[in-house]
């Protein structure tokens, strides 16, 4: 028996790094696991096994609000119902501020931080107005679990817009758990540290800022995307049915240093 068996839980991003190593992490702990991601999931969905594994394509780049509606509709149609939302799908784009495009600007911000609230917002009028909250136990809540950053509480360098998403990501976190609490929904974030994902591929093949990196975190190592997964799988858990509006650090120490 997992922890979350009969469970239902939708991981964007779902294709590669965190939201990879998350999405596998629930199905191997019972889930029935809802992959959103625009390019392919297949390896992901071969590591999860067990036909738990649900992959829907899709670029929220291009998504508005009815198309994020219908993606939960989607979701609670077949399965009946919706437990865990992991908002975790996020681009980056490099460049000065006095450079940066206004096309970037767009993207990042759309991706990063306007799709995961419509997002969270269609997962919370099923969980309050579709029958959701009503149908449950008793005890049973919808857990929200954003994906944040250190540059939530940091500028960055280099990346103004991915920096103004993030910190919007940490505002919405808390406002929504400010309306949502009393409703058994929980809205939590995790700020990741450097993580080896692809997204921070340049900078460890960067020599001087690897080794910069390095040296600023405690551990001295960079994180792995399976250490980002467990962190969600406590917030989803009813270990942290009163942890709401937090934004958990999981960086090595960096934030501490």
């Amino acid at each position: 028996m997992g922890r979350f068996d009969g469970k239902v839980v939708v991981v964007t991003g779902a294709s590669r790094g965190i939201g990879g190593s998350t999405a596998v992490a629930f199905a191997r702990e019972g889930a029935q696991v809802v992959g959103v991601a625009r390019s392919s999931q297949d390896e992901i969905a071969k590591e999860a096994g067990g036909g738990k594994y649900h992959a829907i394509e899709a670029d929220f780049g291009n998504a508005d609000a009815a198309a994020l509606q219908k993606l939960v509709d989607t979701v609670v149609g077949r399965f009946g119902r919706l437990d865990v939302l992991v908002n975790n799908a996020g681009i980056i784009r490099r460049a000065a501020a006095v450079d940066f495009s206004e096309a970037d600007w767009n993207d990042v911000l759309r991706i990063n931080l306007t799709s995961p609230f419509f997002l969270t917002q269609a997962a919370a009028r099923w969980w309050l107005k579709g029958g959701g909250r009503d149908k449950a136990a008793a005890d049973d809540r919808l857990k929200i679990i954003n994906i944040a950053s250190l540059l939530s509480f940091q500028g960055g360098i280099l990346v103004p817009a991915y920096a103004a998403s993030k910190h919007g990501i940490a505002g919405v976190t808390k406002a929504l758990a400010n309306e949502w609490s009393r409703e058994r929904i929980n809205v939590n974030a995790i700020a990741p540290g450097y993580i080896a994902t692809e997204n921070t591929r340049p900078l460890r093949e960067d020599a001087n800022r690897n080794a910069a990196i390095l040296a600023r975190i405690p551990q001295g190592e960079w994180g792995h995307p399976d250490q980002i997964a467990g962190t969600c799988l406590y917030l989803a858990s009813k270990d942290s049915d009163y942890v709401n509006g937090a934004i958990l650090n999981v960086d090595g120490g960096w934030l501490a240093r």
